[in-house]
């Protein structure tokens, strides 16, 4: 049987229903607890595979480096893992906010990571594909995985979890957030206590990054401030930008975008335990 060619997938978001810091390695890097759903907003990923080994970022985002752009060190990382000799044309629409804590970048990675392992004719496991996704990123297994998850680790080791899928109201402040300023701020606390999941369920939905966030992009406060005058519980995704709400009413949800909207670009999304990218890549690549 021949293999596709061509391929538009999508690069969904996320939110983090949770986030809390309970620790650091030696490596600097941040033990977390997180909580994390896709939503049916996505970024689009166009792969078509070249007969020669070039691998090309057809329209590269302004101020990022073709080489440095993590859907093209995706595809290289790929590449020299599987020996593959092909290369691949790369188009991403971007949809999804950059620096919003929507996970847009690392999902892009992973739509091609998952894509070209099947357009190429890899056949990299699951787990191996998640460990070259690690490298490039730590949300980026959980676009791999597919699944609504709680994350511990560094994120990247993911228990599935069954949660209601509500309408979510997300507002985009007009500001990009640095996840590397925010970690590495004086004033974040590292030693929180761990909880179960028992306890998210129960509804422990802190973010242990809300304060500095606010405190450093003020105009997140005021973004957190106008989604809790349409709902009960506004709450920041990662590191931000990005503020959420949950509505199990679809007609409540509307209403409170229609509220927001002269003041906020927000948009409306559902809520999905199963990733779009997973029944996307079943049709579109079979």
């Amino acid at each position: 049987m021949m293999r596709r060619k061509l391929a538009r997938l999508p690069a969904p978001a996320k939110l983090n229903l949770m986030l809390r810091i309970v620790g650091r390695r030696p490596d600097g890097y941040h033990l977390l607890q997180t909580v994390f759903q896709f939503i049916d907003r996505c970024d689009w990923v166009t792969l078509r595979v070249r007969e020669d080994s070039e691998i090309r970022l057809m329209n590269p985002l302004p101020g990022v480096p073709e080489q440095q752009d993590l859907t093209v060190r995706a595809a290289h990382l790929l590449q020299q893992r599987a020996g593959c000799a092909e290369g691949v044309d790369i188009t991403v629409e971007k949809i999804l906010p950059m620096g919003g804590g929507l996970g847009g970048g690392s999902s892009d990675a992973a739509t091609v990571l998952a894509g070209l392992n099947r357009l190429w004719g890899c056949h990299v496991a699951a787990a191996d594909l998640s460990a070259l996704g690690l490298s490039l990123g730590a949300d980026v297994p959980i676009f791999l995985y597919g699944r609504s998850a709680w994350g511990e680790g560094v994120g990247e080791h993911l228990t599935p979890l069954d949660l209601a899928e509500p309408w979510y109201v997300v507002i985009m402040p007009p500001c990009q957030v640095s996840t590397a300023q925010i970690f590495n701020s004086e004033g974040l606390t590292r030693n929180n206590e761990p909880i179960t999941i028992e306890s998210f369920i129960a509804g422990r939905h802190e973010n242990h990054c809300l304060r500095v966030v606010t405190q450093r992009y003020p105009v997140i406060e005021d973004a957190v401030a106008a989604l809790g005058r349409v709902s009960e519980e506004p709450r920041l995704t990662g590191t931000g930008a990005c503020v959420f709400a949950a509505f199990d009413d679809a007609d409540r949800a509307r209403t409170a975008v229609e509220l927001l909207r002269p003041e906020w670009d927000c948009f409306l999304a559902r809520g999905c335990n199963r990733s779009p990218l997973l029944d996307a890549l079943e049709t579109a690549i079979s």
